[in-house]
């Protein structure tokens, strides 16, 4: 990783493939030349693309641009809403030879714009996973539609069990749904419930917004698994995982020097026959 000069008490950050810590992208309709920027400027951070919902079916040079991210060490696939679309086409076959076609060893099965049974669900994944490595998204995209903790440990270990690399914690590209109360806020309830069953290095948690990346770096630490940033956010995240940033800023020092840096100065003694 890339460090222009050297700084103590920086957190350690793994080498890619990482197997926590990872940055997942989502690309919601980069051009190529974007791309080669893109890769140019933070390719070293970031672990896996998405194109985002349906991207896929009208972003031009898509060959060209999966090959970028590929030679640059990059996983890139397709987001689960158009997993969905298949679906709803009752077309699974097809969506397999699309992967194929695209030499696509990372895919998403998902179910948070369609009801798929969760037996059926689990089939996908488990057939999904005999030839790739599998990612399944656990949550509704509906704010309306409310799921209970108990309902999301048990998608959650079910979808590990039968196949999934990581299971997605649903908070959509707006952050307000999922994990996330409408105004955004971390779910605390409902993820401390969800961590206690769940390893937190099997999630990977959608978390668009600073606040809520800050709120995770917060609680799990530099190497927290975070999707769902945006192209221009990622060197931005990699900050905050590192603390230089001023919202983590004290995360990663010493008490000792943290105490230090906030004590409150005593104040300057007037000279004597000062007005």
């Amino acid at each position: 990783m890339s460090k222009n000069f050297k700084l103590t008490h920086i957190p350690k950050r793994g080498e890619k493939p990482r197997k926590t810590g990872s940055t997942m992208m989502m690309d919601k309709g980069l051009s190529l030349r974007e791309t080669e920027n893109f890769i140019a400027s933070s390719g070293e951070f970031t672990d896996i693309v998405k194109f985002g919902f349906g991207t896929a079916y009208v972003t031009s040079q898509l060959d060209e641009k999966i090959k970028l991210y590929k030679e640059a060490g990059i996983r890139p696939y397709f987001g689960g809403t158009l997993f969905e679309v298949f679906m709803a086409r009752k077309r699974f076959n097809d969506y397999r030879r699309l992967l194929d076609k695209y030499d696509l060893d990372l895919c998403e099965v998902s179910d948070g714009s369609i009801i798929i049974p969760h037996d059926k669900k689990l089939e996908y994944i488990s057939t999904l996973a005999k030839d790739r490595t599998v990612m399944s998204e656990v949550g509704s995209k509906d704010a309306g539609i409310i799921i209970s903790p108990a309902k999301w440990i048990k998608m959650m270990s079910t979808e590990l069990e039968a196949g999934s690399w990581k299971v997605i914690a649903e908070g959509r590209e707006s952050g307000n749904v999922g994990v996330f109360r409408p105004n955004g806020t971390a779910h605390t309830y409902l993820i401390n419930k969800i961590i206690a069953k769940i390893d937190p290095n099997d999630i990977l948690w959608e978390a668009p917004k600073k606040t809520q990346q800050v709120w995770f770096i917060r609680l799990f630490g530099a190497n927290v698994n975070l999707g769902n940033i945006a192209h221009n956010e990622v060197i931005p995240l990699e900050c905050l995982r590192l603390g230089l940033r001023g919202d983590t800023f004290f995360e990663f020092l010493p008490d000792k020097i943290e105490a230090e840096l906030k004590q409150t100065p005593d104040p300057e003694p007037e000279e004597e026959g000062a007005e």
